[in-house]
Parts: C-alpha cells; sequence; structure tokens
C-alpha cells in the first residue's frame, strides 16, 4: 500500500488513543447474517460491547463480512481485545440458538489495521461505507446497514458523527468525497478481499 506503514492485520496490539479498522467475515466466506433481524442484532450487541470501551466512527454489516472504524478507548492495552471477543462470541452463541448450528461463525482471530496516516482515515470512513457498491449489493447511500446515513442524520446516535464531519468539513464535504472515490476510484488500494 502506497504511503502507508501497516503491521500484521491479526497481531496488531489494540493500544488506547489509537484508530484501527477492525473487520472479519465469516468462516469459509460463509454468512453472519441470516435474516434481517440479526443486522440490528448485531448493532444492540455492539451498542453493548462496545461503547464502554471503545468509540465508533463508522461501519458496514454485510451478509459475511463487516467493517467497523473504531478507536480504542483508555482500557488497559491486554485488555482492550475483550469487549470484540465478547461481541461475537455472544452473536455466534444467538445466531447458533437460532439456526440450529453449532460452531464458530467468524474467522479467528478478527483483523485490525492501525490507522497512522490521516488521510488512510479518510479514505477509510468512504471505504467503509462504499463496500455496499463494492459488492454490488445495493446503493451505498441507502444501504441499511451501514454509518453513511447516521452521518447525515440529525437524530440521536452513538456514532462519533461530529467528528467525521469535522474531518471531512461538513456533511457536504462528506458526501463529496464518497462520489469522488467512486469517480476516481480512490479506494481501489483499500479493498479488502
Amino acid at each position: 500500500m502506497k504511503g502507508h506503514i501497516l503491521v500484521s492485520i491479526t497481531k496488531t496490539p489494540l493500544i488506547p488513543g489509537n484508530y484501527y479498522h477492525i473487520y472479519n467475515r465469516g468462516i469459509n466466506r460463509e454468512h453472519v447474517f441470516f435474516e434481517a433481524r440479526n443486522y440490528p442484532f448485531f448493532l444492540k450487541l455492539m451498542d453493548r460491547f462496545l461503547s464502554d470501551h471503545v468509540d465508533i466512527f463508522a461501519y458496514c454489516l454485510l451478509s459475511n463480512h463487516f467493517h467497523l472504524l473504531v478507536r480504542i478507548m483508555d482500557v488497559e492495552e491486554k485488555s482492550a481485545h475483550l469487549p470484540f471477543s465478547r461481541l461475537f462470541n455472544s452473536y455466534t452463541q444467538a445466531i447458533n440458538r437460532s439456526c440450529h448450528r453449532s460452531g464458530p461463525l467468524f474467522e479467528r482471530p478478527f483483523k485490525r489495521k492501525q490507522i497512522i496516516n490521516g488521510k488512510y482515515l479518510y479514505q477509510l470512513v468512504c471505504y467503509i461505507h462504499l463496500n455496499p457498491r463494492h459488492h454490488q449489493i445495493g446503493d451505498y447511500q441507502t444501504y441499511r446497514w451501514s454509518s453513511f446515513q447516521t452521518h447525515l442524520s440529525s437524530a440521536p446516535s452513538k456514532i462519533r458523527r461530529k467528528d467525521v464531519t469535522d474531518w471531512f468539513g461538513s456533511k457536504k464535504s462528506f458526501q463529496k468525497a464518497h462520489e469522488d472515490c467512486l469517480l476516481f476510484n480512490g479506494i481501489s488500494d483499500y479493498i479488502i478481499e
């Protein structure tokens, strides 16, 4: 990746105060969201397990994977991964009960990239929101299980939308940046298969 320093995506430590791209997919690329009610349930669990430990800036949930942009709050480094493990384990147990299945749902360990470059942070927001288009499952502007619309809304939310708006300068600039990424394929270096 041009101009970016990245370390192991599975052994990267989660250090308080730092930003991370957290993502994972189903084992063998299988679904992790099997029906419509699974998406809001995962978001509810995100709030339950993550809100006291991380700030969430962007997310997108797709049928077989998800992406999060987070900043780790002030917690001990060795315990920073625990909220994520609790989220994934709780969700997996609920899905296994509901779908009469057993075993792991997500690949292990979950993947994460520390973001140490402001340009990458800016582009990552676009990348996360443009995933529905990249995977040809819908219009990123209206896709229900991403934070794109939350950033344009004034409804109460725990998403750090003011921070994101400040990064882009305005809501209008936020929207234009997404359009520009589509026009110039500006996120192609960050596509994760």
